[in-house]
């Protein structure tokens, strides 16, 4: 028999799913705003005396701004729907690709940093997480790993396109379009797919890993969080760093721009087919033991980055690369929700994400500074794989006390 919520939503249903699948569309029409900035680093940089830098920083508010906003976000959204806060989102990342189109400076910025972050992308992303970890019971890894494949969908379809668009008829009418395409699919999606979630029920919120009853792990629990929220933040950082100048690092090898576009599709088209099965993955395993395993899979992979130069060579990292890295952020969503109740949802997932986007706009922006120091990017990638290795030490400390836990029980 089918498991319903006292509001008589199912869990792992039918509409569940249908709800999903709105959700990701949403997010990947949502999130292609910040991809245009990535694609016109180095036109924009042009009007900012070449400091790259600058657009770098655009795309880090962006990536920050919709951390920060999600924490406030989520509280509304428990109060008026996600249906709401995801129509104004969207309306608002509309709105702030339209003031971006006024130049490099205050306009780019807070263009980027409070209408695409803050109040765009901040009332979509996190009252989605959320949402979506409410109405999933069985399968909530699978259906965490298909919403958050929405960024990459978006990374995987746009850049060409955007690329395209640059080159015919500049970064700032590409944007102008970009705004209408966003009002026109993403709001209409959301007043017909996202209908009431679930309420936090007693019943899902119980634990799926070892704890007495007031620590988790056998720790205090936000020392185990704050474990989780620095885990994520070191994580994020050398995965953004190659979405982020990944044209433009080919650019600077002599690669073609359009080439440089299609690397990145690659790279974000196989991170959205190997998130489905990192979503598999950690419904067996738990979300910290796929943590642990992709995190070393994308220390390997960065440091590919460092060693290849080659277009071939190059296309294969960045494959391998999005094959790795894609499962890190659900699996640390799943893993908050196994461990904490579900009546906590709506403040600790905000505040992860808000890490996760603050740890993307730091390497994206880090790796623009460093490329305008050194002139090249190998001292970011490198930086990249340090955090990575920090990243690693953490999960693994945490990977170590679960079966010291479980072992003890």
């Amino acid at each position: 028999m089918l498991q319903t919520t006292p509001l008589g939503h199912a869990i792992d249903g039918k509409e569940a799913w249908t709800a999903a699948g709105g959700a990701l569309v949403i997010i990947a029409f949502s999130f292609g705003a910040p991809w245009i900035t990535v694609v016109a680093l180095k036109a924009i940089a042009a009007e900012a005396g070449g400091a790259r830098s600058v657009p770098a920083f655009a795309s880090a508010l962006a990536w920050f701004g919709s951390g920060f906003g999600g924490i406030v976000m989520g509280q509304i959204a428990d109060r008026i729907g996600v249906r709401w806060t995801v129509m104004f989102g969207a309306l608002m990342v509309a709105a702030g690709l339209s003031l971006s189109t006024l130049g490099p400076g205050w306009p780019l910025y807070v263009g980027h940093g409070l209408f695409i972050g803050v109040i765009g992308l901040g009332g979509i992303n996190a009252p989605l997480y959320v949402d979506m970890s409410r109405r999933f019971q069985r399968r909530r890894g699978s259906a965490l790993a298909l919403i958050s494949s929405g960024t990459y969908v978006a990374g995987a379809l746009w850049p060409p396109v955007f690329e395209r668009a640059i080159a015919y008829m500049g970064w700032r009418h590409t944007m102008l379009a970009y705004a209408a395409v966003v009002i026109v699919v993403a709001i209409p999606l959301a007043a017909k797919f996202l209908t009431p979630s679930p309420a936090p029920a007693a019943s899902l919120g119980a634990a799926a890993a070892p704890r007495a009853a007031d620590k988790v792990l056998g720790w205090p629990p936000n020392v185990v969080f704050v474990m989780c929220l620095a885990a994520i933040f070191m994580c994020c950082i050398p995965m953004a760093m190659p979405q982020g100048h990944l044209v433009a690092f080919c650019s600077d090898l002599g690669i073609n721009a359009s080439h440089g576009a299609a690397m990145l599709s690659l790279l974000l088209g196989t991170a959205f087919l190997s998130r489905q099965m990192w979503g598999l993955i950690a419904d067996r395993i738990g979300g910290l033991h796929t943590v642990l395993i992709g995190s070393a899979w994308q220390a390997i992979t960065m440091t590919g980055f460092l060693l290849t130069q080659d277009e071939v060579g190059l296309f294969t990292v960045a494959a391998a690369f999005g094959l790795g890295f894609s499962g890190l952020i659900p699996a640390t969503v799943l893993t908050v929700r196994e461990l904490f109740p579900a009546a906590q949802a709506s403040w600790r997932i905000p505040i992860l994400l808000l890490c996760s986007g603050s740890g993307m706009a730091t390497g994206g922006w880090l790796a623009g500074v460093l490329y305008d120091h050194f002139g090249y990017y190998g001292p970011a990638f490198a930086a990249g794989i340090g955090v990575n290795l920090l990243n690693l030490t953490i999960i693994g400390t945490l990977v170590a006390r679960y079966h010291r836990v479980a072992a003890a029980a």
